[in-house]
């Protein structure tokens, strides 16, 4: 279910003639896919579908994202902004969310999306080869050797990075570094976590103790 971080009854719809613009975020990226507007009704219906739903001003219907495509953006949360005129609903895309076949309507993740959001791109990849399991994956042969050999892998590449930064260059320390995040991203996943659950437990840690 999504979670709405709003009173919906504040919603000032009169400010634009009975439409709010409606910015649309990956909910786990932050990469902004697409803006849209939405009246009451459409609004209605993304809450009552799970699917993000539009006003077409052009078609002057309610226009569901991914209704002839199938790319829907399936909804994680909806806030107003502060004068609650503006929604930034968060969603999962399914499939791309341009008809240009792009990510984003602004252009490709690597062009738009915030530079730390490719850990949870990788993070999404890692589970979805835990799930699937495609023939050939290097990261099938490691989900495939269980959780010890994970463990293993992560050990070695801790090691190889501690190495790095005492003995070798920056570009060295990146790459082993880079090694290092894999390898304990596919450990987390072999526990059913992922990068999520260590951000969490960080933001736990870093609040101010009450």
């Amino acid at each position: 279910m999504s979670d709405i971080h709003t009173d919906l009854s504040r919603l000032d719809w009169n400010k634009g003639d009975g439409l709010l613009p409606a910015v649309v975020q990956h909910w786990l990226t932050g990469e902004v896919l697409m803006l849209g507007y939405m009246n009451a009704e459409a609004l209605a219906h993304t809450l009552r579908t799970q699917k993000v739903t539009f006003f077409s001003r052009s078609k002057r219907r309610l226009w569901t994202k991914g209704e002839s495509s199938g790319h829907v953006l399936a909804l994680k949360s909806a806030r107003a902004d502060c004068d609650a005129d503006t929604l930034l609903v968060q969603a999962e895309p399914v499939g791309p969310t341009c008809h240009l076949g792009t990510s984003s309507c602004f252009g490709e993740s690597a062009e738009v999306a915030p530079p730390l959001s490719f850990l949870a791109s990788l993070d999404r990849l890692v589970q979805r080869r835990e799930a699937e399991r495609p023939e050939g994956s290097y990261t099938t042969r490691l989900f495939e050797g269980g959780v010890r050999r994970i463990a293993q892998k992560v050990g070695e590449e801790g090691v190889e990075t501690a190495l790095a930064a005492v003995a070798q260059d920056d570009e060295a320390l990146l790459g082993e570094a880079a090694d290092l995040v894999f390898h304990l991203t596919v450990a987390l996943r072999a526990r059913g976590l992922g990068l999520a659950d260590v951000c969490r437990v960080l933001e736990a840690r870093h609040r101010p103790a009450s």
